[in-house]
């Protein structure tokens, strides 16, 4: 049978295109990028955990979810991390569990785009959505950023090679421009490079600030010319709709997120002469999802602690590393994400001495660690949901096949069970 306008949950690209075709003895993918495609052939993956898991061993699914029950209610301090390859519903219920039990609750954003959130707290989002820059931009700047790796269909269906409403002979209408200290395949496509020194993009925002406001510029700000900068201000200046799309490279520099802070306030300087957006690369499928969700429960994006009945949040204090490191969870509840594999060794050393549960669909790092594991639900194949793409759309997901077990029918429907077990 084949299945239409199915969307892929991998990346924050969230293409709604993808069809799937399924036989007895295969699986059959068009439209989707490789990643993509990996991710619909976990379907019939002979690694699927299709089994509850207590101590490596097979255990019938009550019992083990009473045993994660006991673990989370027995913890004084527990951390619940609730990853970006699941629903934002999903993220709801996990945020009831935390508050209840006085834990802590965090995500993806702990360890990737949580500086561009800090600076979206800062200097607030001069964003639109993808579906405007396909139909309008003209000026295209990757800064810190590399989809033609991170983000494969990102520039053939959103950025630069579409043909939109405004824009009905795609490329040839768009200036590209990448702004990274080495080559990538992004650069290669570019009209202009600006090979600029690692760590000094601070500097060469606040160059192209004050060019903006009237000052002249008499020498090269990290690494990058005179002559490239007055070149790149008047491509700023004098486009009819630009967007800057930032990724990781920037998050991840010294300033952290004073320089999301600062592109901010450039692109909001730039709005004085033309229409000028920033969209974050978010990496994951879903990472926009939590950040929504966790903001209207309590108030704040990531790294929310209850201890004291009430959500507290500081980056540093109460995100996933630092508890870690810090020692300051006894139990762990970890949801659709590998952090054993990505965090310091000695964290996840730490990470092995506390009880552990994870919901998963296949094994890993963290599953090896786990006390308990409970298999999981792919969400927009087997389960239904809502997922947010990285210009904050909301969009629904539809299933189109079931989960190879009975006992729970989503990631959401087993933290909700868990609930109930932990409550009774």
């Amino acid at each position: 049978m084949r299945f239409k306008n199915i969307m892929c949950c991998v990346c924050g690209a969230v293409c709604d295109d993808i069809e799937v075709e399924i036989s007895e003895k295969e699986i059959k993918v068009y439209n989707a990028c490789k990643l993509g495609e990996a991710k619909f052939h976990e379907l019939r993956s002979k690694d699927r955990i299709t089994k509850p898991l207590m101590d490596g061993k097979e255990a019938k699914w009550d019992k083990a979810l009473k045993k994660s029950a006991e673990i989370l209610k027995n913890a004084k301090h527990p951390l619940l991390f609730i990853g970006s390859e699941t629903s934002t519903e999903t993220v709801s219920a996990g945020i009831e569990i935390a508050e209840y039990l006085g834990g802590v609750i965090d995500s993806h954003p702990t360890v990737c785009h949580g500086p561009t959130v800090m600076g979206i707290q800062e200097a607030g989002l001069p964003t639109a959505t993808l579906g405007e820059v396909k139909n309008r931009a003209d000026l295209i700047i990757y800064w810190g950023a590399n989809p033609m790796e991170s983000h494969l269909r990102h520039l053939s269906r959103y950025a630069i090679f579409p043909r939109g409403y405004f824009r009905e002979e795609g490329m040839k209408e768009r200036t590209i421009v990448v702004i990274d200290p080495r080559k990538t395949p992004t650069t290669e496509l570019a009209d202009l490079h600006v090979r600029i020194e690692p760590n000094k993009d601070y500097e060469l925002m606040s160059a192209i600030g004050a060019i903006l406001n009237g000052h002249d510029i008499t020498k090269a700000v990290g690494g990058v010319d005179t002559d490239t900068i007055y070149k790149l201000t008047e491509m700023m200046k004098n486009c009819k709709f630009g967007v800057i799309f930032i990724g990781l490279g920037l998050a991840s520099s010294v300033g952290k997120y004073r320089n999301l802070e600062k592109a901010m306030k450039l692109v909001r300087n730039i709005n004085k002469f033309t229409r000028f957006i920033l969209i974050p690369n978010l990496g994951h499928g879903n990472v926009s999802g939590f950040l929504q969700a966790m903001t209207w429960q309590s108030g704040f994006p990531f790294g929310v602690d209850y201890s004291r009945s009430y959500p507290r949040y500081n980056p540093g204090e109460f995100t996933t590393v630092d508890l870690l490191k810090n020692r300051e969870v006894d139990a762990m509840l970890i949801v659709a994400a590998g952090l054993a594999a990505h965090l310091p060794r000695d964290v996840v050393e730490f990470m092995s001495e506390i009880p552990m549960i994870s919901v998963d669909i296949s094994p890993c790092p963290t599953t090896l660690l786990s006390d308990v594991v409970l298999p999981g639900v792919i969400m927009g194949m087997e389960s239904d949901g809502t997922i947010y793409r990285m210009d904050h759309v909301p969009l629904g997901l539809r299933k189109f096949t079931k989960p190879p077990f009975d006992f729970t029918k989503s990631d959401e429907d087993t933290l909700r069970q868990l609930f109930e077990k932990i409550k009774r």
